[in-house]
């Protein structure tokens, strides 16, 4: 089964006339071979003087405060569309970072919010600790483009740590878990990354953690994930935890998943704007996604 031209072309619709600059240029980008400078562009449209981003870089707050979490999506965003350079890194990227590194020698996951901007509750309350879903990528990311410098070394301790930690408190979560693989590809301590791959592959398959109930509303989102959140292409380090019947199945239901105007929904929100936002990112995480396994009709 694979998603039809015209249900394509009412998701580039979609895209194209509610989803905010930063989609669109992606879209551009892996859809209509555009470069990706617009990419750039939008990416630091978001960027504060103190060198983090902000500017609801993800929409469930409107702050313009520079959180560590929405530098990490600017990061992999450049990462994604190839346009990060050892300088970008060095020069843009880490000031920032190691002006927020705590004790740990990890970064936060969120910084809680100085100024009084609409957001959704659990910005309010985070918590300022070190966290391995921003820390791991970061170092991932240092060692894909081979920059040596001594930040590393606490951090690589740090996350080591988180990971015997945590264990497998957090693998329901399919937006942390690629964050990890990211760390655990490229490290050089790759028997200890391995060992730590297969236990993330027992977890995840533990009763619970996959949202096997394609009826439920929020299938596929925060907290009810199916195959296809952690294994996105073929070539995704976990796709061999899934059986072919089960990417198959998922795939096809995705696809009927597929609303009228074009998008695919999310329950996520604060406003009218911030839900077409966030659709906007369903829809384009989607079109990736389908592209990736060959299911969209040419």
């Amino acid at each position: 089964m694979k998603l039809s031209k015209d249900n394509y072309l009412k998701a580039r619709d979609f895209i194209l006339t509610n989803a905010r600059m930063i989609e669109r240029r992606l879209f551009h980008f892996h859809f209509e071979n555009d470069g990706p400078e617009g990419v750039f562009h939008a990416v630091y449209a978001y960027r504060n003087p103190d060198g983090g981003f902000g500017h609801g870089m993800e929409p469930d707050t409107a702050s313009p405060e520079s959180q560590p979490l929405f530098s990490i999506m600017a990061l992999e965003t450049l990462d994604e569309v190839d346009y990060l350079t050892k300088e970008i890194i060095l020069n843009d990227f880490m000031p920032y970072f190691k002006s927020i590194t705590t004790e740990k020698g990890g970064i936060p996951w969120m910084l809680r919010p100085k100024s009084s901007y609409p957001c959704e509750e659990h910005f309010k309350t985070v918590k300022e600790w070190a966290a391995l879903s921003t820390t791991a990528p970061l170092l991932g990311i240092l060692e894909k483009y081979k920059i040596d410098i001594p930040w590393k070394q606490k951090a690589e301790q740090f996350v080591w740590s988180e990971f015997d930690r945590i264990k497998e408190k957090h693998v329901f979560c399919y937006l942390c878990v690629p964050r990890w693989l990211t760390f655990l590809k490229y490290t050089k301590s790759q028997e200890k990354a391995q060992g730590t791959i297969k236990n993330l592959k027992n977890w995840i398959l533990t009763d619970g953690v996959i949202c096997k109930d394609t009826s439920d509303t929020g299938w596929g989102l925060y907290g009810k994930p199916h195959s296809l959140n952690y294994a996105t292409s073929p070539q995704s380090i976990l796709h061999s935890l899934f059986t072919e019947e089960t990417i198959e199945s998922d795939l096809n239901e995705l696809i009927n998943k597929q609303q009228e105007d074009g998008r695919w929904d999310t329950w996520y929100g604060i406003s009218d704007g911030t839900k077409l936002e966030w659709a906007g990112i369903q829809t384009l995480w989607t079109l990736k996604t389908l592209k990736n396994y060959n299911r969209i009709e040419k």
